[in-house]
């Protein structure tokens, strides 16, 4: 039987995004856990992660096919014909996300969006304070506050589970779902004719959304 033949599934753009991400949330978190970075970088990271949502979310409108929104986000009966197929043992799956990893990757986004957004209006009553702090009340500085302490647990649970769920594949289904995120290509899905746009298009949503991000802290910071 001949070796099914690869596929490109995901984009440049979306495996860097991807990847950038996995380390600014690792080095935040070196940072605000163990100190090992100043909270002055803790703070950079935070800037650069906003940026990177920033651009996700343009890119889940703008960006190639597999990219985007429409195309990952399923309703009720996709996720359960998804999981009885996954129980039937059924390897061939479609490229881009499954309809559970649609909505993990949707979680995940919307969690990571909280925490950087909730850290731009936090402040530890002593030293460091968000660029957004001095733009709104006491009362929303603590409760931003507490967002930021609470929603850091949700977001570890979300990488927990993100992380089980790619070894389950892989365990149970022999289905790597980390190689076609660092190559973009794949061997283990169905054949699908996809849309890919064209890389300057990433080039002027992130610096889009480097100007955005840039003008909100200038904004904060100027108060």
């Amino acid at each position: 039987m001949p070796e099914p033949r690869s596929v490109a599934v995901w984009d440049l753009p979306t495996r860097l995004f991807h990847w950038t991400l996995v380390a600014l949330i690792a080095l935040q978190y070196a940072s605000g856990e163990f100190g090992w970075l100043s909270m002055e970088w803790h703070f950079l990271l935070g800037y650069a992660t906003l940026v990177l949502v920033v651009f996700r979310v343009a890119w889940g409108f703008l960006g190639s096919q597999t990219s985007r929104f429409s195309d990952f986000v399923r309703g009720p009966g996709a996720l359960y014909r998804y999981a009885a197929d996954f129980m039937r043992g059924r390897s061939l799956h479609a490229p881009g996300h499954n309809p559970l990893g649609g909505w993990s990757v949707l979680a995940m986004l919307v969690c990571v969006a909280v925490q950087v957004v909730s850290g731009l209006m936090t402040s530890d009553d002593v030293l460091d304070e968000g660029p957004l702090a001095g733009r709104v009340s006491a009362s929303v500085v603590a409760l931003m506050s507490r967002v930021h302490a609470i929603n850091r647990q949700v977001l570890l649970v979300l990488i927990t589970l993100h992380i089980a769920a790619i070894a389950l594949h892989f365990v149970f289904r022999s289905h790597n779902l980390v190689a076609p995120m660092v190559s973009g290509r794949s061997r283990h899905v169905a054949p699908r004719e996809l849309r890919f746009v064209p890389a300057w298009r990433a080039v002027v949503l992130l610096v889009l959304s480097v100007g955005g991000v840039w003008a909100l802290v200038a904004w904060g910071q100027a108060a």
